[in-house]
């Protein structure tokens, strides 16, 4: 394995983390410079290390379609979630960054140690601690949190207990103004308690990859044009202007000339129908 260094001050020195807080002094990686996918989408894909079969369903489906659309997915190559969105990035041909807590010459979980190899084919690995440094203490994990949640453009938690580590994640994001997403689970599961618990705080929900393609402004994969719709007046030219692009229910209040009940309820009906599904923060797009 060849361990390449980036100095804080140098030239190739991964700009998103020169900002962030206590930012590493340098990085150690391996595989695809770093370079070769900064200039990409990145999402950063983190969550719970005890995963239900629900998460591991939609952590694959989702990073899968991510990944197909040319996003580079970022995590940290822990059991769980973050294997699983390694792994389903490799399997649909995209691009994978693992951080690690440890060394480059010390993957940990020394589990994982296959995947960290076909991750530098495809991708990269970094750690800001150099050979020889102690194996992955306590504070080593949260510490990369930080990098994980500073390289990404929109960081995502597919499933999350209350006192997931990936919280810790999440919290970076927000200090770093990133925008913050998480699919919401069984209300009466722990392990979705923590996910639940992000979008009640203003997290926005993801039941989708397109979701998070809109969050990245990245369009939707093309579609044939739905048939004219059978509706209402209202309806019609509520599908319209959402399928021009008008996407905030104010907008289209104002657009359509409507009051904001008689946009509601058509938006519902237009849903129900199939036709529109919502993106998040109060967006709508068509299916």
């Amino acid at each position: 394995m060849i361990v390449n260094m980036l100095k804080l001050g140098g030239r190739h020195f991964p700009e998103p983390l020169r900002a962030i807080d206590t930012p590493p002094q340098q990085l150690f990686w391996t595989g695809r410079p770093p370079p070769e996918w900064l200039d990409k989408p990145r999402v950063g894909v983190v969550g719970s290390r005890k995963l239900t079969p629900y998460g591991r369903l939609v952590t694959e489906k989702i990073v899968s379609e991510l990944a197909g659309r040319g996003v580079v997915i970022i995590s940290g190559l822990a059991y769980g979630v973050d294997i699983t969105a390694h792994r389903a990035t490799l399997g649909a041909g995209g691009t994978t960054v693992a951080v690690l807590p440890s060394s480059l010459g010390q993957i940990y979980p020394a589990a994982h140690l296959n995947t960290a190899k076909q991750i530098t084919e495809r991708g990269t690995l970094l750690s800001e601690y150099p050979e020889g440094s102690p194996i992955a203490w306590k504070s080593n994990f949260i510490a990369r949190n930080r990098l994980v949640s500073g390289l990404v453009d929109v960081l995502l938690i597919t499933e999350a207990a209350i006192n997931s580590g990936s919280l810790h994640t999440a919290r970076f994001a927000l200090e770093q103004g990133k925008t913050v997403m998480a699919v919401p689970g069984n209300i009466t599961s722990p392990i979705s308690e923590g996910c639940n618990n992000l979008i009640k705080s203003g997290a926005v929900p993801v039941t989708t990859a397109e979701d998070v393609l809109f969050a990245l402004k990245i369009p939707a994969s093309a579609k044939k044009d739905m048939p004219l719709i059978n509706g209402t007046d209202e309806e019609k030219s509520i599908y319209e202007l959402v399928k021009q692009g008008v996407a905030g229910q104010e907008e289209l209040a104002m657009a359509a000339n409507l009051d904001g009940h008689q946009v509601a309820s058509t938006l519902t009906m237009l849903e129900i129908s199939g036709y529109i599904r919502p993106a998040g923060a109060g967006q709508w797009v068509v299916r």
